[in-house]
């Protein structure tokens, strides 16, 4: 194709971009944009079914039998969120098992949360609502994302998404209205995941290698620091609602900003984990390695059945 061709598709491109308009997977569209929206979405799929584990950890430890029954439906969606978003990098063209084995041999990543430890029941608490609370944070705008099919996934998602931030702050505030003990627990849950839950955001603007042009292409619309600030205005209330007190002595409100003022995120840390050496990185990925393999016979034997009707129908 010519280049004047080529500057042309991709002014179109960019004019459907500016108007709003969805693009969908037949229509044209730049291979950087194509290949950032196969990154972005499948990496949002590792995160949510990696998600499932360190939850899972406490399905059989749930205290009664309404939080072991609310915990496993919140599972059960995270499994179908992961479902949904294979379902959407299918449409750019990408290949649903080729994504799962770059997730598998460390190729890709997920949200760095999920390599941290539940220790605690308090644990389910602050994964949900710090976890899911920032997830809902970022993937509320990506219902407007230019992408079609992903910012119709969303639009589900971020429903159900809802439904576990408030699961996990109603846990929480028991935790905090209860015992000392329990009060203890759910105050230690914060410490741990507070700093972790503000990482989830990405790198520092400065530091953020594909903010602007996701941002030019509206695939995101407001940048990792914005989005932060925004889960630190909302979250500190919160907490000081039920009594418990975020862990950052750097905190204070800022009149003239209108915004909390917070403190340094360990970016060490965070770069850390991102490369594979947080807390949980190798047992969480080898735990899916594993799933795969060991569901290995399912898949043969549905693919077997399926062939055997075809023919079936055939003849």
């Amino acid at each position: 194709m010519k280049e004047l061709d080529i500057n042309e598709l991709e002014r179109r491109f960019q004019e459907k971009i500016d108007k709003d308009i969805k693009i969908e997977p037949n229509d044209w569209m730049p291979d950087n944009y194509r290949q950032t929206l196969i990154r972005q979405i499948s990496q949002h799929a590792h995160s949510e079914i990696v998600g499932m584990l360190p939850e899972g950890n406490w399905i059989t430890r749930a205290p009664n039998l309404r939080r072991k029954a609310v915990l496993l439906a919140k599972v059960q969606d995270e499994a179908g969120h992961g479902l949904y978003l294979y379902s959407a990098t299918e449409t750019l063209g990408a290949d649903r098992e080729d994504t799962i084995d770059d997730l598998h041999s460390g190729k890709a990543k997920y949200s760095s949360i999920f390599n941290y430890p539940t220790l605690s029941w308090a644990d389910m608490g602050a994964i949900g609502w710090l976890v899911d609370g920032a997830a809902i944070m970022n993937q509320v705008p990506l219902c407007r994302c230019s992408y079609g099919p992903y910012a119709r996934a969303m639009v589900r998602v971020c429903k159900e998404e809802s439904f576990h931030q408030r699961q996990g702050y109603e846990i929480m505030t028991t935790l905090a209205n209860g015992t000392p003990e329990q009060k203890a627990m759910a105050q230690d849950a914060l410490n741990r995941f507070w700093w972790p839950a503000l990482m989830m955001f990405g790198p520092s603007d400065k530091d953020s290698k594909h903010t602007a042009q996701s941002m030019a292409w509206k695939i995101k619309r407001q940048t990792n620091d914005e989005l932060r600030q925004q889960m630190v205005d909302i979250t500190v209330p919160q907490a000081e609602l039920i009594g418990l007190t975020v862990p950052d002595p750097d905190l204070k409100w800022n009149e003239e900003r209108g915004h909390y003022d917070f403190g340094e995120i360990n970016w060490d840390e965070f770069w850390n984990v991102v490369k594979g050496n947080g807390p949980c990185n190798k047992e969480r990925v080898e735990a899916r390695r594993k799933a795969k393999e060991n569901g290995a016979w399912v898949r043969e034997a549905a693919n077997a059945y399926a062939a055997k009707q075809k023919m079936k129908k055939a003849s």
